[in-house]
């Protein structure tokens, strides 16, 4: 089972940093993440918190490539630079 455990670890008026260790198979990998305020809040009411939505993108990550594959520091928005249907599929599902 892969565990995902997220925790926001620094915030200003444009992003939110978070720090993300992905458990699986008795090992771990680390993760650096940003995600801007203006993509979480174009997402409306499908996440409850922002943890909750870069988990989600883990989710979509891990179904297409091992953990050990994920870049250790990105933004959110890179995951659409490798896997386009992400900006489909979860950054803009209705537009």
């Amino acid at each position: 089972m892969t565990e995902v455990d997220v925790t926001l670890t620094a915030e200003d008026e444009h992003a939110l940093t978070f720090a993300v260790v992905v458990t699986e198979g008795g090992s771990t990998s680390r993760h650096a993440v940003t995600l801007s305020r203006a993509d979480y809040r174009a997402q409306g009411d499908r996440w409850s918190r922002p943890e909750d939505f870069v988990a989600g993108c883990f989710a979509f990550l891990l179904e297409r490539e091992p953990k050990e594959s994920i870049l250790s520091e990105f933004d959110v928005r890179d995951i659409g630079r490798y896997f386009p249907e992400f900006d489909r599929d979860v950054l803009h599902p209705e537009g």
